[in-house]
């Protein structure tokens, strides 16, 4: 038996799309090693985090939604309302710290609100976050219909600190929150009864529920994890953008789906890894660099690489899933 067989016969198969993802990012980071100079320097490793950081916290969300069986189109349009009120009450006067309060008190509730009508009126999470998207999308025009700078200096300030690593390698504060939080989320998911039950419920409710498991609170609480974690992402795509805007990540949450499905997550619900979602948006991130190396593609083909990994992933998922069966 060769070598590539014995590997695959000792590797779980639920193991098997994370592995795949990380491939892919070795794969496409060594190609343009090869044919880029400088792509393989410690500064482009650190701005695929840094032009990415909002995208990894959005991921974690959306893992936890994911991991039920559940789905969240809202994240997007919860990120460009958070960037309207942080704008908004910051430019108002509003204390730096009030105001993140406010925009992570508005993404959380938004969240539960959503996971409330999903898990008592027992609709479709897709029918309830999409009606999420439009009211928070509409939201961000009641308060402004044109893009509004942040002027206040602390927040301006922090936005543009850094921290210099050994090699003069330097990652914004942004990075370091997005690394944060999925550390955070690690623990959750995988030392908590919390975690436990969000496993559980994706894999079968019925069962998990004669467990004693509280899956209706994690059906509902997913969702405020997600809101939450797209309204802090929010604010970091405010701290990379300086300003709020009704029209700031239009489709990102389909972005932040296929980082989390090629990062290896069953659409269906019940396995997936958190890492496995943060190597997928560097695989996205990873992707738009070399088209920038590039400079003569036009950015749609990040979408249609991005496509077709996710086409390529779905049908791993399936494969996985029929040899289960």
């Amino acid at each position: 038996m060769s070598t590539l067989a014995l590997s695959s016969a000792r590797l779980p198969q639920r193991f098997l799309p994370v592995v795949a993802t990380f491939a892919v990012f070795v794969i496409t980071f060594g190609a343009g090693s090869v044919r880029y100079e400088n792509f393989a320097s410690g500064q482009v490793v650190a701005n695929l985090f840094v032009d990415n950081s909002f995208l990894i916290v959005l991921a974690v969300g959306m893992t936890f939604v994911i991991l039920t069986g559940g789905i969240d189109l809202s994240v997007g349009a919860v990120a460009a309302l958070s960037t309207m009120i942080a704008a908004a009450t910051l430019n108002a006067g509003w204390p730096p710290l009030l105001s993140v309060i406010t925009v992570l008190g508005s993404g959380a509730t938004l969240g539960l609100l959503m996971g409330l009508v999903i898990h008592h009126f027992e609709v479709q999470p897709f029918i309830v976050t999409l009606a999420g998207m439009f009211l928070a999308r509409g939201l961000c025009f009641l308060i402004s219909v044109e893009s509004v700078s942040i002027t206040e200096p602390a927040f301006r300030e922090f936005a543009g600190g850094a921290i210099t690593l050994p090699g003069d390698i330097t990652l914004t504060y942004s990075v370091v929150i997005a690394l944060a939080v999925v550390l955070a989320a690690l623990y959750v998911l995988h030392l908590t009864r919390f975690g436990r039950t969000v496993y559980a419920v994706g894999g079968s409710e019925s069962s998990a529920r004669l467990m004693g498991l509280a899956t209706s609170r994690a059906k509902v609480g997913v969702y405020v994890v997600s809101g939450f974690c797209s309204a802090l992402g929010g604010l970091l795509f405010s701290l990379y953008m300086l300003s709020g805007y009704g029209l700031h990540a239009v489709g990102m949450e389909l972005d932040v789906i296929a980082a989390v499905v090629i990062g290896g997550t069953l659409l269906a619900g019940g396995t997936g890894y958190l890492l496995g979602s943060v190597v997928g948006v560097l695989v996205l991130g990873t992707v738009q660099s070399l088209i920038s190396f590039e400079g003569t593609l036009s950015s749609w083909w990040t979408k249609i690489v991005i496509g077709a990994l996710l086409l390529a992933f779905i049908v791993l998922q399936r494969l996985i899933v029929r040899r289960q069966a």
